[in-house]
């Protein structure tokens, strides 16, 4: 397909004003008179402009350009750049056509080994992000950094408030698991933790990953696709989202998390939704946060150290005994990386699951089975397994 009639241009205004050679900008390949080959690419930055399920106004649109003002400026980081900037979709019809065109662009990227990284839009787009993954046959692993927990199945609000419970209904279903990160107690409803608690899936409230941000890595590096609201980021650092609140995550903690996707081998997509640039101020300050919340995903990107073959000696193994069942857990640590994980069986006949039978833990999790107790994350794990 030639993603030249998909796309607009990125606007000679946006870059014009960048002179530095050790810029970001004059490290990639950008979308201005010729749509770049993509297929020979890492990374593709795909601006989205459509604003129609939100209700924060048409500020959106503009969303993607206003952050590559401020990441074209920023200096390029290490690792052998190979990151293409494909501009901005046109959006479709009406909503589905925007999904369905978010998902055939991430399906082509995907089926080429390119890592697209989508700027701007309302957070519904993500559902097309997750559709990108239908034809790959494969589970994925979904983690999303929201506010709010978006489960509304009700006609008359916002999609953007809906996606999250359409993408649980969406058949086919291959999603394997969801975890969402910085939910805020006093903005969700009980109801919608206690399903997500039921479906086995995880969910950590601001004040945990404020607590020890360490401990939410090895979700992130459980994650096929990562989907960051806005919303999530305090209103001090991103007042660029008119319902983001005073206590949510700092800009230092939302680039931490994007740093900690970036050097995710697994991840394969990741999304930066519902900034809306009308509401910023006149520095654009949360414009300058999600630019380098992007820089720093990047830069773990080039920072990956591939840990996969657990049987080399790149790892070292420790058999933890049980008092209970199971009598042994396994885990694994990386002398490269020093990241640990752990072997969950999963069941005889489920060869579907079989690429999840280690899953990412924490030096925590070893510490809970040397004192004889089962680990919440191997409990978890072992629930969806079977």
């Amino acid at each position: 397909m030639d993603l030249t009639i998909l796309f607009s241009p990125v606007d000679e205004s946006v870059y014009s004003g960048v002179t530095s050679n050790a810029s970001f900008y004059r490290s990639i390949s950008v979308f201005a008179e010729r749509m770049p080959d993509y297929r020979d690419a890492h990374i593709a930055l795909i601006g989205l402009v459509d604003n129609r399920g939100s209700g924060i106004g048409k500020g959106i649109a503009t969303a993607a350009d206003e952050v590559r003002r401020k990441l074209y400026n920023l200096k390029r980081g290490t690792g052998s750049y190979r990151v293409v900037d494909l501009g901005n979709l046109n959006p479709g019809i009406d909503l589905d056509e925007t999904y369905v065109r978010i998902s055939e662009v991430c399906r082509m990227l995907l089926e080429s080994n390119v890592l697209p990284v989508l700027i701007g839009g309302s957070h519904d787009m993500d559902y097309g992000q997750y559709c990108g993954y239908e034809s790959l046959e494969k589970l994925v692993s979904f983690v999303n950094v929201d506010a709010f927990i978006d489960l509304e199945d009700k006609g008359e609000t916002n999609p953007n408030q809906q996606h999250i419970h359409r993408i649980l209904l969406h058949e086919p279903n291959y999603l394997f698991s969801y975890t969402h990160l910085a939910y805020q107690t006093y903005l969700i409803d009980p109801y919608a933790v206690s399903i997500l608690e039921k479906l086995y899936f995880e969910s950590f409230r601001i004040g945990q990953i404020r607590t020890n941000i360490h401990e939410i890595e090895p979700a992130v590096r459980n994650a096929d696709m990562l989907s960051f609201d806005v919303t999530a980021i305090r209103s001090s650092d991103a007042p660029g989202n008119p319902i983001a609140q005073p206590f949510g995550l700092t800009g230092e903690e939302a680039c931490q998390i994007c740093w900690y996707a970036g050097l995710n081998e697994k991840l394969s997509s990741i999304g930066f939704y519902e900034y809306n640039p009308e509401f910023d101020d006149s520095q654009k300050k949360t414009a300058s946060v999600i630019a380098t919340m992007v820089w720093y995903f990047i830069e773990g990107y080039y920072h990956r150290k591939n840990d996969q073959n657990f049987r080399g000696n790149d790892f070292l193994k420790y058999s933890v005994s049980m008092p209970v069942e199971p009598e042994v857990i396994t885990f694994y640590k990386s002398k490269l990386s020093e990241k640990w994980w752990m072997e969950v069986p999963y069941p005889q006949g489920h060869a579907r699951y079989s690429g999840n039978s280690i899953v990412p833990c924490s030096y925590n999790d070893y510490q809970v089975a040397v004192k004889g107790e089962i680990p919440e994350r191997y409990i978890s794990a072992l629930a969806k397994l079977i």
